[in-house]
């Protein structure tokens, strides 16, 4: 941790501050605020447009569960955002039809490439554009057209919404050592179920 943490519960001489920190808690529900919000309430306004955002991105879409939380662990892996996955990862694993190969597939295959034969190709698509995104910030058209072959455009814009908002919470993450988890060399979460490396 680069940072300390806000105290916890946070509580603010500002009102407006307050009011801020009540709306991060109705979003977090029964987990509380995590050291992610308790990193960004050094700055109130940008926890507060944070939590907006990043709300809608992980409830108001329409994707899947699956193809948002592949993407997002994809890159937790290619990021070495092991607090992402370590948040991650569970509601992966708990996805209808998701099983442990599928899981070992996002972990371990190196980047723009995909080993297994468990994950299907709306997974596959969601892998490439995520690397593409991720490690190359420009997209090749195979891989867009790839995409755009498995997805209407409202979902193109939710996935490519996803992933530049889940490499934002990824870079904050790693920067600020979030969590203390930089240390961490591999995903804690699959190394505890055999999964992984």
């Amino acid at each position: 941790m680069h940072l300390p943490y806000v105290q916890n519960p946070p509580e603010f001489k500002d009102a407006q501050d307050q009011t801020i920190v009540e709306r991060l808690k109705q979003r977090r529900g029964d987990a509380g605020l995590l050291e992610l919000d308790l990193t960004l309430l050094h700055a109130p306004p940008v926890a507060d447009g944070w939590n907006s955002f990043l709300g809608a991105i992980r409830t108001k879409t329409t994707l899947s569960t699956s193809i948002r939380e592949t993407a997002i662990c994809r890159i937790a892996v290619l990021n070495k955002a092991w607090f992402e996955w370590d948040h991650h990862a569970p509601l992966l694993k708990v996805c209808p039809g998701m099983n442990e190969e599928q899981i070992a597939s996002i972990v371990n295959s190196p980047p723009h490439e995909f080993i297994g034969s468990a994950i299907d190709e709306q997974h596959r698509a969601v892998m490439a554009y995520t690397d593409a995104m991720t490690l190359d910030v420009c997209v090749p058209d195979i891989v867009f057209e790839r995409l755009k072959n498995s997805f209407g455009e409202r979902e193109v814009v939710e996935i490519t919404a996803t992933i530049a908002a889940y490499n934002c919470v990824s870079r904050f993450l790693v920067a600020l050592d979030v969590g203390e988890r930089n240390e961490q060399s591999g995903p804690r979460a699959v190394q505890a179920t055999g999964v992984g490396k």
